[in-house]
């Protein structure tokens, strides 16, 4: 008998001469990058202010602030016209209580939405070239050395970008969504919290 015409000889043969699976290493399962821990980054920094605490995005309280001494809030700006580059100052308790005042007077009418005059701040003159509403705050390309407590007295918070207000909220644990108005305003009521922990400073 011919082997060569022979069926069961030739599917033995085609088994035999067919290589084994290769096995490969197991795939790991995708680690989502959103939910790593971020590298590098410890839970305390150097404080970047006097005023400010070893916690990103928080100020001492006005309590402590004023028991130390710290009676004057400093700040670098630059003239919009004249681009000089200059410090100014805020008296810290003065200050403060205007903008607690507004808040406490406003608060149910601003329904979580910043007012315009936070949006779109006027902003102090330029002692050099004397042009009006010109002074604007250097604000930190690092946002853990943001002067956040300069930026609240002299009610310019607002010239933060959104994504800056949005490092304040997610490091003083603030709903941290929405469009800047809300974000901005969240961002007033928190560092005022910071400063009087006492004070109608809540969301409600």
């Amino acid at each position: 008998m011919d082997n060569n015409n022979n069926p069961e000889m030739d599917r033995k043969r085609k088994i035999n001469e067919t290589p084994p699976p290769t096995v490969g290493p197991r795939k790991r399962p995708r680690r989502n990058p959103s939910k790593s821990p971020s590298e590098g980054k410890s839970a305390t920094i150097s404080p970047p202010f006097p005023w400010s605490t070893n916690r990103r995005a928080t100020v001492h309280s006005l309590d402590y602030l004023l028991s130390n001494e710290i009676t004057t809030i400093t700040g670098d700006v630059k003239c919009k016209k004249c681009e000089r580059l200059h410090t100014i100052d805020f008296e810290l308790k003065q200050k403060f209580n205007e903008i607690g005042l507004y808040i406490a007077q406003q608060k149910s009418a601003l329904c979580q939405r910043a007012p315009k005059t936070w949006l779109d701040p006027t902003l102090p003159g330029c002692r050099f070239c004397g042009q009006e509403n010109s002074v604007r705050p250097v604000i930190s390309e690092k946002k853990r050395s943001i002067n956040w407590l300069f930026l609240l007295l002299g009610q310019m918070v607002g010239l933060c970008t959104l994504d800056q207000l949005k490092y304040f909220c997610k490091h003083t644990d603030n709903h941290r969504t929405g469009a800047k108005d809300r974000v901005l305003y969240l961002t007033y009521l928190g560092l005022c919290k910071q400063l009087c922990p006492g004070g109608p400073f809540g969301v409600c």
